[in-house]
């Protein structure tokens, strides 16, 4: 099995697998798929066996409909973006099941993670020194608590401040837990794929 964890895909494969995860929710939903003919033969591309990391998201009207994902590559792109796509659009516990009738108004977004990295660094200052803001997406954890950001959050949480407020009390931590010094911090990067509305 392929291991390629930071290659780029091109844009036509990007768009192959927006077909998939559109037409494995209308399948949930008993809704025809109208999508791109011959899909199931372009999906046996051997580029779809490396085992990645994906997220799934969906928004309505811009706003967030539903995002599920896996950080690390146990499953080949193409299992991964199958079962993230079902877990957004029904099992994302912020939201409830998509509708048959929402099916036609979302927008599908798909993230390929590379594999995260362990960042060092020495207290808050350099914690935040070290981040990119609209580049590197977050994991943090302190025992039972973890929390992950997708790049794409810093579009809204740009100040590296509030981006790390807001993950720690996503992972249940108090807002200002980053400031101590002893979170375990991994970045990643990802390339993004979306639906035009």
């Amino acid at each position: 099995m392929n291991t390629n964890r930071s290659g780029s895909l091109p844009g036509e494969k990007g768009q192959l697998l927006l077909a998939l995860a559109r037409k494995t929710i209308a399948g949930r939903l008993g809704l025809a798929y109208e999508g791109l003919p011959g899909l199931e033969g372009k999906l046996t591309d051997e580029t779809f066996d490396d085992r990645r990391g994906t997220f799934v998201t969906l928004k309505s009207g811009g706003q967030l409909r539903g995002c599920i994902g896996n950080l690390s590559p146990e499953h080949t792109i193409r299992q991964s973006v199958t079962e993230n796509s079902v877990n957004a659009a029904f099992n994302d516990p912020r939201f409830p099941p998509l509708r048959k009738e929402e099916f036609h108004s979302i927008q599908l977004e798909i993230s390929l993670l590379t594999e995260p990295a362990s960042l060092d660094y020495n207290g808050p200052e350099d914690l935040l020194a070290k981040l990119t803001p609209g580049v590197d997406g977050v994991i943090i954890r302190k025992g039972m608590h973890s929390a992950t950001f997708l790049p794409q959050v810093w579009d809204q949480l740009p100040d590296k401040e509030a981006f790390l407020s807001h993950l720690c009390l996503k992972a249940g931590l108090s807002a200002d837990e980053w400031k101590k010094g002893d979170l375990l911090v991994y970045t990643y990067r990802v390339q993004y794929f979306e639906e035009k509305p």
